[in-house]
């Protein structure tokens, strides 16, 4: 495996921090993903198989399992420093790697709770996980632990992502879910702190408030998951819940990421954030103030999906957005060192360095 052989310097340490998606089945050496890995050592990659930024272009990185699996190693080789390659593979409704492209049907967490048998959830992310190793993507963005808790819920309950209602059984699922990719060399993401569940709304479209629905039991299955060691990442949520912090979104709120997940629930592994370019994000703040706020709040990777809109430069703007963050004094080299050495930690754990 590739290794640094001299100290990182600040731009290599920035690189880690984004994961970002990008048009293309292929990438050739011209394309602005093969120039943010040469350039801005990026850490990630994230795979979609549907455009959404713009209507009349069908197609994103997905048709095909030789195509996906050519298009991971393509992007491994051009790395330098292998990369993580994430995807939101939850089944059911959000499947990135549908039958249509020739991969096999899957169940949505939904439908696993109802059947309530672990040993099935453990059995269906097994054969997730081992689809996943066969195509060289390393980062599966699930489970969902949201608790099912608002029939409301656009974007979670209203397409089958969570597993229950109750936490302890969305815990049990999950620990399973976590465990079957574990077992093959998967890591998993738990979503979205620290709880989207009670949500009347959909973050992709603007602000969503749960201020008046949250309760401390959307955190139980979070809590669970880290004390049995089966959280490699937490995503975040861009929800805004005044009773946890009355002036920014969870995404963006030290009192969220420092004071409730890694002080209170101990979190020590890597927090990674939502889509930076949804809605709920991008309608209040600057893609500057954004990032500013995010990396001050205690995001260790910064997800820019560009698939809300489409912007080729977007790897290249956000390195310089937190080079300059750095330059200026607003956030300190030591802060970008936190977040470099926890991803680290997490690609050597699962033997990428």
């Amino acid at each position: 495996m590739k290794r640094h052989h001299s100290p990182p310097g600040l731009e290599e340490k920035i690189g880690q921090m984004l994961l970002a998606g990008f048009r293309g089945y292929e990438i050739s050496e011209s394309h602005p993903i093969a120039r943010d890995l040469a350039e801005h050592n990026l850490g990630g990659v994230i795979l979609y198989d549907q455009e959404m930024a713009d209507a009349t272009r069908t197609g994103r990185n997905i048709k095909s399992r030789r195509q996906v699996k050519a298009l991971v190693a393509s992007l491994q080789r051009r790395a330098r420093t292998p990369l993580l390659v994430a995807i939101d593979q939850e089944g059911g409704q959000v499947n990135r790697l549908k039958p249509a492209y020739g991969f096999a049907e899957t169940i949505s967490h939904e439908e696993l709770g109802t059947i309530n048998r672990p040993e099935q959830t453990f059995a269906q992310a097994e054969r997730t996980a081992r689809t996943l190793l066969d195509l060289g993507i390393n980062l599966n963005l699930a489970p969902v632990v949201d608790l099912n808790a608002g029939l409301e819920n656009p974007i979670i309950a209203g397409k089958g992502r969570s597993f229950s209602s109750d936490p302890g059984l969305v815990a049990r699922h999950a620990l399973e879910f976590a465990r079957a990719h574990r077992r093959h060399g998967i890591m998993t993401c738990a979503k979205h702190f620290p709880g989207h569940g009670s949500a009347r709304g959909d973050t992709h479209l603007g602000a969503v408030d749960v201020t008046g629905y949250w309760t401390e039991q959307e955190l139980i299955p979070f809590q669970r998951l880290i004390q049995a060691e089966l959280c490699d990442v937490i995503m975040t949520a861009h929800v805004f819940n005044a009773r946890l912090d009355p002036d920014r979104p969870a995404t963006l709120s030290r009192r969220v990421l420092g004071g409730l997940l890694r002080g209170r629930l101990g979190f020590e592994g890597v927090i990674l954030s939502d889509d930076m370019e949804m809605k709920a994000i991008a309608d209040g703040y600057s893609l500057e103030e954004a990032v500013r706020h995010g990396i001050q709040a205690g995001l260790d990777v910064l997800c820019f999906g560009n698939n809300m809109k489409f912007d080729p430069d977007i790897g290249a703007k956000a390195a310089g957005i937190i080079r300059g963050l750095v330059e200026r004094g607003e956030i300190s080299e030591a802060r970008i060192d936190e977040s470099f050495r926890r991803v680290q930690r997490l690609k050597h754990k699962y033997k990428l360095i």
